[in-house]
């Protein structure tokens, strides 16, 4: 008989995520996360001398979370480093950097102002394994909090954002300098709002910043990695050598070429690919994708004798399989992508210098680069769905698919999921024909909406911060 392994349930596939005061965000239970993390950690140090580093991202609710988190760390007995707004993955290498027991993150990255989360990183700078999050969640039953919840505060280190932006602007150094003199910086009136125009300042970049203004409200409010079209136009308009687009807490980078065509993940990957290849960077003979990874990047990488190894979304499992098969390169659409030998941790700010560094040394702009990589039509729907029954389990759902599959027969895939941190099924079409693509999405879709969804029904399609929209002119 097979033993069922079993999975925390209140981290999703990137930490805890909800709306800001509402349950698992509500205000008992994230003091009660905190108490009992710091417990787990120290019984995992084997300690009571524990230090974590928190930051968080500039959403309204960011401070009272990431103060009632320290709260309860404290309580139980662990020294917390508070450096403020930072991005994700900076608070990784801070942790990595200075041999944190646990970096933590109070971010909901590509989602609306409304939501936030708690992301744990590993001193190593990886993602929390989930034997430590199970461990944390079975805690939390025991944990009473005290009325009222009073404990000491953090200790504010906001000058450890300086020790990440050095450890950035050194990577440029090592990697012999840039050749773009001109930049489009759109930071998501996010994380990234202070420290990307400080950096492209630092390695000599003229930049054009965009949505660098936060106040709370409008983090990735039409703009960022998910709504990359003004970016792209602005890179075009300014004439700049390219453009980026980060999410709210600039672990994604989306990309747009001087004439204003935009450049997602899987472009990244196949630049990034070929290049290292050419040096012997690459290491592995594979590229990590997943299965929202489209599939021209697959063949293309193929023609080169380079492999691609698919994983379900989510970067905790690109990474896992880069580690396990000793790949360097992996990443998703939604251009979160993790170069290894720079960081284990996706990081937006080191795609941009990655990117810098390629343009450079094979001395060929961006548009060049991914002149000959041509994705499949690819169309993403979300659906809001009241619950998440398996759809196998709805005859009336795993009969469309079914259809579906069998009408593309081969020239094409299908991927239908749930969203692991909201009430979304995912509907991934793709093949030669853009309008089979749309028919079949729309008609899968429709059947899930029929059975369980909301009063949302579809959403339409987007360049959506996990999943990307990709349909081919």
């Amino acid at each position: 008989m097979k033993t069922m392994t079993r999975r925390p349930v209140l981290f999703g596939t990137d930490g805890i995520r909800g709306v800001a005061g509402e349950y698992p965000l509500d205000h008992a239970m994230v003091w009660k996360v905190g108490y009992a993390l710091g417990k787990v950690l120290q019984q995992s140090e084997g300690t009571q001398r524990v230090r974590i580093v928190l930051g968080r991202d500039t959403r309204e609710s960011g401070e009272w979370l990431a103060s009632l988190l320290a709260r309860g760390l404290a309580a139980a007995g662990v020294e917390v480093s508070d450096v403020g707004v930072i991005t994700t993955p900076g608070v990784a290498f801070l942790a990595r950097q200075h041999r944190f027991a646990a970096g933590v993150v109070i971010s909901a990255s590509h989602n609306p102002y409304r939501d936030n989360g708690i992301k744990v990183f590993s001193t190593a700078g990886t993602k929390l394994p989930e034997a430590i999050e199970l461990r944390v969640e079975e805690s939390l039953e025991k944990v009473q909090v005290p009325s009222p919840a009073v404990f000491a505060i953090a200790h504010r280190q906001p000058e450890l954002v300086g020790d990440y932006l050095g450890f950035l602007e050194r990577l440029v150094g090592k990697n012999g300098g840039v050749r773009v003199r001109r930049v489009v910086l759109d930071c998501a009136n996010g994380a990234a709002s202070e420290i990307a125009p400080a950096l492209m300042t630092r390695i000599g970049i003229e930049s054009i910043v965009l949505n660098a203004a936060p106040d709370g409200r409008n983090i990735n409010l039409n703009c960022g990695s998910l709504h990359p079209e003004a970016m792209a136009e602005a890179t075009r308009a300014a004439g700049a050598d390219l453009g980026v687009a980060f999410d709210g807490d600039a672990d994604r980078a989306i990309f747009a070429s001087r004439t204003g065509r935009i450049v997602d993940g899987d472009h990244v990957l196949y630049a990034a690919s070929h290049f290292f290849a050419d040096r012997g960077e690459l290491r592995g003979g594979a590229v990590v994708g997943t299965l929202m990874t489209n599939f021209a990047l697959e063949r293309a990488l193929a023609a080169r004798s380079i492999g691609l190894k698919r994983t379900p979304v989510g970067d905790r499992w690109v990474l896992e399989e880069m580690l396990r098969s000793g790949i360097n390169l992996g990443g998703e659409p939604s251009g979160h992508v993790i170069f290894a030998d720079q960081s284990l941790a996706g990081d937006g700010l080191i795609t941009l210098l990655e990117m810098l560094r390629i343009i450079a040394e094979a001395g060929a702009d961006l548009e060049e680069l991914v002149r000959s990589y041509s994705p499949l039509p690819q169309v993403i729907l979300n659906v809001r769905v009241r619950v998440k029954p398996s759809l196998e389990s709805i005859p009336s759902v795993a009969g469309v698919i079914e259809n579906c599959r069998r009408a593309i027969d081969g020239n094409g895939r299908i991927v239908v999921r749930y969203s692991g941190t909201e009430l979304l099924a995912r509907v991934m079409v793709e093949a030669e024909d853009a309008s089979v693509v749309q028919k079949h999405a729309r008609s899968i879709a429709t059947a899930i909406e029929n059975a369980i969804g909301s009063a949302a029904g579809v959403i339409p399609p987007r360049l959506d911060g996990s999943e990307h929209l990709s349909v081919a002119e």
